[in-house]
């Protein structure tokens, strides 16, 4: 018989289709990962798990660690070993306890003595693990950047990670399929980090939740490897699961001959598969936006979250021109921490640090651009009023940065050359900011509290970081540049360009892992190693309690714990941390009037949160494992952010609860947060047969909420 014919099919359904083990009746499927990333923050529990159930790594070979977010980014000219490195005791037992876990369970590990360590998404890319059409996978939500290469690649949580590393599967439920097109020619000064942002401008935080975002188009065409990255980096950003680009011919170029990548007639096999992974003529998109190159200028943020964002040549808005209520008050809110006045210039903004780095944009690529506009400055230095600092994405960017010349001409205009790691991105190791003090960062997010408690983050392009440095405040880099575009300068012949594959060893394989029984232990059933599971937690049918109401839009996982409470190596004890930027001043440590505070919120068992966007933001499960000191918690108005799906939802949705919550959705027009103020909501959740729902009781609560209630029967 002649084989069936597919439908027309998209880059992600492609990549979905060829890698589902197997599909239950509602949907949940089983997913094979090709490609498992870790790193030092969200893999000690998940280690732990497998040590407790004497388990091995079913795929060392597919499964590369690092070190990148807890360390110092100082000179390691006299580094011995992590106990003398690294100062901070909480980050230092995470640093210590991957390295004793990769030599425990046989994972490929570069770390601070390697020259090839770096930032887990840069490292990926450069060493030839990511290639197109796998699946891959890692406990950060910016694994969104290999989608790049025309992989499915996306953030998940620790209990994933243990998943992962223990079965090499995952279960997700399948997302849509949305398309982001922009045709047309960018304007001279403009780069990926301005069309990433004029795009998450357009759709908004909560655009993308959902889906994963196809980027097709001349521009993304016509990028380079390093800004596909860029875009695709900050997709979870736009509220995406993923983004990708379809694989050509710069993709091949750019993996040949790297240590991993496949070789001779394996290379010559792979590329006519990768060849095939475009969206099908006729393929359908759920969601399907069009922007023109030429509408997007140099793009800075001036709010709190990457959607708050402004052409360098406009203004910060006036909340009085907002008619929305809940939108006006998140503008108000957002002046009110970036300390900014209604409709002041975006190039009157001054800046007291600038940081140059991340995975979004600390590639080789990314330091020249920023290296472009020192050179075309006559006697360029950074402002009196700035500290600029430089943090090379890996050991193998900083090597050929160094090579080219680009650290001379950074330390003559007095920026700071920094050795590899995630730096200021988040804050979780020395380079922070200070309460007040504002950075104009080329970073991925600028929640409150990112870059340290009280810092104001404002997101730039690599170029535009640089000239603001230069000049001491936000300011249009085509000013600078006299015209000429950032990639074209005059001076550009003194950088001694050469080619990253020069700087590249091959990959040295860690020795066997060890086998259950030999240096593991069997499963004690206590747990005291990774803390209490959410399947030890006591079922139950009803809660009730007292309902706290949280009247805000875009809680991400930041608001909920921030980054200095996730350096630890348990899933207990991170009560504390919860909503902590919001409970304490960050200045002074005093508790403020945040609704937790108060009487007689400060005993509620159950939290609804009548704003969208409920969880956006990182993968990190820590903020589902501090909510355990409110047991019910939720929002309305659509489904959580997809960061949230990872860190405080089960991937598969409302049907299973994996971390001890279970997310209930409220009717909206039941009743309104404030109506459940001091009142109480009854959950009631059932089994397969049952159903399971929510209604509204004395208080007549809306909104969503989640349970603490360990493994529910679904």
């Amino acid at each position: 018989m002649p084989a069936a014919v597919l439908p027309p099919r998209t880059l992600y359904d492609k990549i979905w289709d060829d890698h589902v083990v197997d599909v239950q009746d509602d949907g949940t499927t089983l997913l094979y990962i090709d490609r498992h990333l870790v790193h030092e923050v969200t893999s000690p529990q998940a280690f732990a798990g497998l040590e407790q159930a004497g388990r091995k790594v079913r795929r060392p070979d597919c499964t590369l660690a690092t070190v990148d977010h807890n360390i110092p980014t100082t000179s390691r000219k006299t580094y011995k070993s992590i106990k003398t490195f690294v100062d901070e005791p909480e980050s230092r037992g995470q640093c210590e306890a991957l390295e004793e876990n990769v030599k425990k369970f046989g994972v490929t590990y570069f770390g601070l003595s390697d020259r090839r360590q770096g930032i887990v998404h840069v490292i990926g890319p450069e060493q030839g693990f990511t290639l197109p059409g796998i699946t891959c996978v890692c406990g950060d939500s910016h694994t969104s950047t290999h989608g790049a290469f025309g992989a499915l690649a996306f953030g998940i949580g620790t209990s994933e990670v243990e998943h992962v590393l223990a079965t090499q599967t995952i279960l997700q439920r399948k997302a849509k399929n949305m398309r982001v097109t922009v045709e047309g020619e960018l304007h001279e000064g403009v780069t990926s980090k301005d069309v990433i942002l004029y795009i998450i401008g357009v759709i908004g935080t909560a655009g993308g939740t959902g889906c994963v975002i196809e980027y097709a188009g001349s521009v993304f065409r016509n990028f380079s490897m390093e800004a596909r990255m860029s875009v695709c980096n900050m997709s979870i950003e736009g509220g995406a699961r993923a983004g990708m680009v379809a694989p050509d011919e710069v993709t091949f170029a750019y993996l040949k001959d790297r240590p991993l990548s496949p070789k001779g007639e394996e290379w010559d096999r792979a590329v006519a598969y990768w060849k095939s992974l475009r969206t099908d003529e006729g393929a359908k998109f759920d969601i399907d936006i069009s922007i023109r190159a030429e509408d997007i200028v140099p793009t800075v943020t001036w709010g709190t979250s990457p959607q708050d964002v402004a052409p360098i040549t406009g203004n910060v808005p006036d909340p009085a021109n907002i008619t929305d209520a809940m939108k006006k008050n998140g503008v108000e809110r957002s002046l009110k921490y970036m300390n900014l006045a209604p409709g002041t210039r975006m190039e009157d903004i001054k800046i007291d640090k600038v940081f140059i780095g991340s995975c979004t944009n600390s590639r080789i690529e990314d330091l020249r651009s920023a290296a472009k506009v020192i050179l075309a400055v006559k006697d360029a230095k950074v402002a009196d009023t700035v500290n600029a600092m430089v943090v090379p994405g890996s050991g193998l960017v900083k090597q050929q940065a160094e090579a080219e010349g680009l650290d001379v001409i950074f330390k003559r205009a007095g920026f700071d050359w920094r050795e590899a790691g995630c730096s200021m991105c988040l804050g979780m190791n020395p380079d922070q900011l200070k309460p007040g003090e504002r950075c104009a960062s080329t970073s991925n997010r600028n929640f409150e509290g990112r870059q340290g408690p009280g810092g104001r983050t404002h997101l730039c392009s690599p170029a535009m970081a640089a000239a603001a440095a230069l000049t001491g405040h936000l300011v249009d880099v085509r000013k600078l540049m006299g015209g000429a575009a950032t990639t074209g300068v005059t001076s550009v012949e003194q950088i001694k360009l050469t080619n990253s594959k020069d700087y590249l060893t091959d990959t040295v394989l860690p020795p066997p892992a060890a086998q259950p029984g030999a240096e593991l232990h069997p499963a004690s059933g206590k747990g005291e190693a990774a803390g209490p599971v959410p399947s030890n937690v006591t079922p139950f049918k009803v809660l009730k309690g007292i309902t706290a109401p949280l009247h805000m839009p875009n809680v991400d996982t930041d608001m909920i714990i921030p980054k200095q409470f996730l350096k630890t190596i348990k899933r207990t004890g991170l009560g504390q941390a919860l909503f902590h930027t919001l409970r304490r001043d960050p200045a002074t440590g005093e508790l403020t009037d945040f609704v937790l505070n108060k009487q007689p919120y400060d005993k509620a068992v159950i939290l609804v949160c009548d704003g969208p966007n409920f969880g956006c933001g990182s993968s990190r499960e820590h903020a589902a494992w501090s909510l355990y000191v409110v047991p019910l918690q939720g929002y309305k108005d659509g489904a959580c952010a997809d960061g949230g799906q990872d860190g405080l939802w089960d991937p598969v949705g409302d049907r299973a609860v994996v971390r001890g919550h279970l997310p209930v959705q409220l009717a909206a027009e039941r009743a309104s947060a404030r109506q459940a103020a001091g009142g109480a909501v009854h959950c009631a959740v059932r089994g397969r047969g049952g159903g399971r729902g929510a209604r509204g009781g004395p208080g007549g609560a809306s909104g969503a909420a989640a349970g603490r209630a360990g493994r529910v029967p679904v």
